[in-house]
């Protein structure tokens, strides 16, 4: 197949994009450099020059491929218009990227949810993430009212080296930088908040296995296993320079430097199930988080 990736130089796409091409797919990338262009060109990938904004060349480049996997970014609507637009009545494949900070809420690490929702769960978005869940309903509804086998596919807290050019997740080696800034593992208020958690290794197997065999409109949570901050602290916290050492800083000072995003993402419930990617036969693999810790220190110290 043809493939064509945004994203495709980032943790996500790339390490999508690397597996595709071992699998003898053609894949092409949407880049922003020509130092990019020269770096995928040389891992076997197509690049093609252009950012979201440019929707008449994701058009042509989504019509030109077999399937499109947009990885680039879950907040840019127009991008996903483009490529929605460009694929109608064509029966292609379209894979969107968004991630379960969309069912964040506001503990501010003061509680834990008591149970996980899974793709059939209700749940009243916070207002920042609203967009994002109406997004992924626009693609859904795209694959009954457009014409284009149309999937959403939502991780949870990613981990582990990814393939591509850029190896490293956010929000864990954001975490680590924190940490060692402040000496301790850190987390907010009270730590007890519970995010899902995936390997980038199995999230990748469920984009390929859902290429190969999810229906249109069909909609992933991806996890295999979930924690608290302050359990998530506590594994940060064995890096040798940290000697177990732990500490709650003031949910401000997150705010302060990334907004509400920042706060939805270390100090909000993210608790999930991936009930449906089971279903079609995803079987996660991968180290369980604190075990890839304990890989990652025993090897050299994670990255940050």
């Amino acid at each position: 197949m043809k493939i064509f990736i945004t994203g495709a130089t980032g943790y996500i796409g790339g390490s999508i994009a690397e597996k595709l091409v071992a699998a003898g797919h053609t894949v092409t990338g949407l880049v922003r450099s020509e130092e990019k262009a020269r770096l995928l060109k040389a891992r076997g990938i197509e690049p093609v020059s252009g950012t979201l904004d440019d929707s008449d060349l994701l058009a042509s480049a989504a019509r030109a491929a077999d399937a499109t996997i947009h990885t680039a970014s879950a907040d840019h609507p127009g991008s996903v218009v483009s490529l929605v637009t460009a694929l109608e009545r064509s029966g292609k494949l379209f894979i969107h990227t968004t991630g379960s900070a969309i069912v964040a809420d506001h503990a501010d690490g003061e509680y834990a949810a008591e149970t996980p929702l899974d793709e059939d769960s209700y749940f009243d978005p916070v207002p920042y993430r609203r967009p994002r869940v109406d997004m992924n309903r626009y693609v859904r509804q795209a694959a009954i009212e457009k014409g284009l086998r149309a999937i959403v596919i939502c991780p949870a807290m990613v981990y582990g080296t990814g393939r591509g050019l850029h190896p490293d997740s956010e929000q864990i080696p954001g975490l680590i930088g924190l940490s060692r800034h402040a000496g301790a593992g850190v987390y907010f208020g009270k730590g007890l908040n519970v995010y899902s958690n995936v390997h980038i290794d199995d999230l990748v197997d469920l984009y390929l296995l859902a290429m190969e065999k999810a229906p249109g409109g069909s909609f992933f949570f991806a996890e295999n296993g979930h924690n608290s901050f302050r359990e998530i602290a506590g594994m940060i916290s064995t890096l040798p320079e940290l000697d177990g050492r732990t500490t709650s800083l003031p949910l401000e000072t997150i705010i302060q430097s990334r907004g509400e995003a920042g706060r939805l993402g270390v100090a909000s419930n993210s608790y999930v199930r991936a009930a449906n990617a089971r279903r079609l036969g995803w079987s996660p693999h991968g180290p369980s988080l604190a075990e890839w810790f304990r890989e990652m220190i025993r090897e050299g110290q994670p990255r940050s």
